[in-house]
């Protein structure tokens, strides 16, 4: 597009206060050269007709808008999706981070001009990038699928189905078994949804099926499993085939792809070469637009304990088993019900034992009760957890005749006279118990279907799941805090047993939740636009493939699996799948990757428009490059509560720090910067990161430009990488202004001026 320019500067909000509006005028209209008007409230109704009188008028179509943080205003400072606007941060992260003097002290003599470079280099930014960047189009499918796939014909999967329909979508459901209900077929009761919170309810599994059933826009496939999943969002190729009926598609994702390269060059045998004779099923594949995950959950092994006798005494069963029984008859007149497996870890639950196992203990021992007017129920405990209202079903149980709850370690199960015998230390009742028992309940956890297994079967370049991505105990989340439903395969949502444990209730919500997630991922990916978590950006990377050298960096380092090889080794990418986040531009050594608003060279002007003054120990310039999603929002509010940043530092928000290229802090270093700071999410265990891995790469990324400024002959220390949350506001600045100091006690950067 042909860009006309003009930058509008606001002075309300105390900016006009501590900044010369002026001289900010000046830089931007005589350094960059843009045009630059000034408002006492930009955001006011007069100071909007003031832009778009210029838009109309002299067909401006490129604004800079030196005035309040980014993450605000958005729509005041909204002119069309034809129209550039670049902001500039003058109140949140100058005028109001502003630092003041220490009680005593006196202000520092050029604390103003301090200031006014700050501003200035902020707007010398806002100007580069402008320049750079170039309006984006979206992305489109051609014949894109709006069909929704629904794996799983559990309560979670019935109704992620029946709501997806009821929003108009056509659904396929798959369920391997012959029947429909998955675990919840085999339920007697269901827990209490409703005030009192006391009784038991009826099981909704068999009215669900039924409406499943019924409904002219699900396609109901039983007996069936998905053989192969390939595409993206708006163009998934989903093979089915029988349950039990192994395909060639089973084993050729069980190499990886240098091992496939290997296996060609004759340099190792191929494990897959006796499976040519295996059948492949449904070759013509059904297209649909997005999937919803609800294969649930299996029990927990609990033989490995062998003191409790599971698997060698006969009525010592697990609770998935003695509900069966009870949905079948009556239930036992005596019956103890172990939560935790005792011994020697008798702290411990139960592997994946859960708040839904304690409700199921409660309601199990009311089984007892109700069939046997002389029932006694014995719960043996750690642990019980009955969250939210189920606190007074917990009452409830509590206050039941022939309900007998207390806190113990189970030492051992045994035979005894025709009956079973429990015994258990540690009591509430401070003394051992030795119980006789007709049955014994041991509380399995709810495993995932996730864990250790490729329950999707995606044909992707990197694996066919989720187990190999690190995640929770082989929970499929991709950020279990804020993104809820989405996995780290854009498209694939889960609900139910893959997502967390849930009751009836919660399961029900969760594939709403589900379902309408597909639905979102559906219409963005219809418009061209990211589905999440930047959501609406019509962005996409693009690759200058000339350049690409094969190393695969990008296609590896991708959290989200959006890259895969053609039959050259070649990066390619499925835009639908991408998520905006630049970890592969980051990753990139030859620079070939960008956005049309977000790349390399654009980033690298800002740095070198950032005025670097010479020979003055009061005037080092340190360049920060934040996260958007926690660390920029948190300094936004460190401003907001006054709280002073060292005025030699100079922000610059990136989408995640996985899309930090190295590049771009050598470019710093070159251009006489005297630091440089990443400021991102938490990784690991307690990963904040919106994706996924973007902190961990760039710390990884940044310990080996340590290496490489050692050899040049720059301190390591120059260069750090630290992590933050969005609830730190009040700790960054001490943050920041630590690292300051640091830089400032080794020094000028000694290339300063070359």
């Amino acid at each position: 597009m042909d860009k006309k320019y003009c930058a509008y500067l606001c002075s309300g909000c105390s900016i006009g206060d501590v900044l010369d509006m002026d001289g900010l005028s000046e830089v931007v209209s005589g350094e960059m050269a843009i045009e630059c008007k000034t408002s006492g409230c930009l955001c006011s109704p007069e100071g909007r007709a003031l832009i778009e009188k210029d838009i109309a008028d002299d067909g401006v179509n490129a604004v800079v808008i030196g005035a309040c943080s980014p993450r605000v205003m958005q729509k005041e400072f909204d002119f069309g999706d034809d129209k550039i606007v670049i902001r500039a941060n003058l109140r949140e992260q100058v005028a109001w981070t502003a630092q003041r003097p220490a009680e005593g002290e006196e202000p520092h003599a050029e604390a103003a001009a301090f200031l006014q470079e700050t501003g200035a280099d902020y707007l010398r930014m806002a100007c580069a990038r402008v320049k750079k960047t170039e309006l984006a189009t979206p992305f489109q499918l051609e014949n894109m699928s709006r069909k929704i796939l629904v794996m799983g014909g559990g309560i979670a999967g019935l109704t992620a189905a029946k709501e997806a329909s009821a929003a108009g979508y056509e659904v396929t459901l798959v369920e391997k078994s012959d029947q429909l209900g998955g675990q919840a077929a085999n339920w007697r009761k269901s827990f209490p949804t409703k005030a009192p919170w006391t009784d038991l309810e009826d099981n909704p599994v068999e009215a669900l099926i039924a409406a499943v059933k019924n409904d002219a826009k699900i396609t109901v496939k039983t007996g069936t499993e998905v053989a192969r999943i390939a595409g993206a969002p708006g163009d998934f190729k989903v093979s089915l085939k029988p349950t039990g009926i192994k395909t060639d598609w089973d084993a050729p994702w069980k190499v990886t792809v240098d091992e496939r390269e290997k296996i060609e060059k004759g340099e190792m045998e191929d494990p897959n070469s006796g499976l040519q004779n295996y059948m492949a099923v449904d070759s013509d594949a059904e297209i649909h637009g997005a999937v919803v995950l609800a294969t649930g959950w299996i029990p927990a092994d609990v033989s490995e304990y062998e003191h409790l006798g599971y698997g060698t005494l006969a009525n010592v069963v697990t609770n998935v088993e003695f509900e069966k029984r009870a949905k079948e008859g009556t239930v036992p007149a005596n019956v103890v019900f172990i939560q935790s497996p005792g011994g020697k870890d008798n702290d411990n639950d139960f592997p994946y034992c859960n708040s839904v196992t304690s409700m199921v203990a409660l309601k199990q021992a009311q089984y007892v009760c109700q069939d046997n007017p002389e029932g006694r129920a014995y719960i043996l405990y750690q642990h019980m957890r009955t969250p939210g209202s189920q606190e007074l079903y917990y009452k409830a149980a509590q206050m039941t005749d022939g309900i007998f709850m207390t806190k113990a370690a189970v030492t051992k199960v045994e035979e005894s006279g025709g009956k079973l015998r429990v015994t258990a230390e540690d009591t509430l009742l401070g003394e051992d118990l030795e119980l006789d028992a007709d049955m014994v309940v041991l509380a399995a956890g709810m495993v995932p279907t996730t864990k250790d297994k490729a329950t999707v079967n995606l044909a992707y370049r990197q694996g066919p799941g989720f187990s190999d991505l690190g995640l929770f105990d082989g929970y499929a989340d991709s950020h279990f805090i804020c993104f809820p439903y989405e996995t780290r395969r854009t498209g694939v949502y889960t609900c139910g047993g893959v997502r967390k444990a849930e009751t009836i209730d919660e399961t029900i919500d969760d594939a709403t939740g589900a379902a309408l997630k597909a639905i979102q991922c559906l219409e963005s990916t219809d418009r061209g636009v990211s589905v999440h978590p930047r959501s609406g950006d019509t962005t996409y990377p693009e690759f200058f493939m000339q350049r690409c050298t094969q190393c695969k960096r990008c296609t590896e380092e991708c959290p989200f699996g959006a890259l895969d090889d053609d039959a050259k080794g070649t990066p390619l990418p499925n835009n639908t799948r991408c998520r905006r986040c630049g970890t592969c531009m980051g990753a990139c050594p030859e620079r070939i990757i960008g956005f049309k608003d977000y790349n390399i060279d654009m980033i690298g002007s800002m740095i070198k428009a950032v005025e670097v003054p010479e020979d003055d120990e009061d005037r080092l310039r340190i360049v920060v490059f934040v996260c958007e999603n926690d660390a920029y929002p948190a300094i936004d509010m460190a401003g907001m509560k006054r709280n002073g940043i060292n005025h030699m530092i100079r922000f610059i928000p990136v989408r995640c720090l996985g899309s930090v290229n190295m590049a771009w802090i050598r470019d710093a270093l070159s251009a006489g910067m005297d630091g440089a700071m990443l400021l991102g999410c938490t990784y690991g265990d307690d990963y904040q990161c919106h994706f996924v891995k973007g902190s961990e790469i760039a710390n990884k990324r940044m310990e080996n430009i340590g290496e490489t400024l050692s050899t040049l002959g720059l301190e390591s220390e120059r260069c750090a990488a630290v992590q933050v949350a969005i609830t730190d506001y009040d700790k960054i600045p001490q943050i920041v202004n630590d690292f300051v100091d640091e830089i400032v006690e080794m020094g000028p950067n000694p290339f300063k001026g070359f």
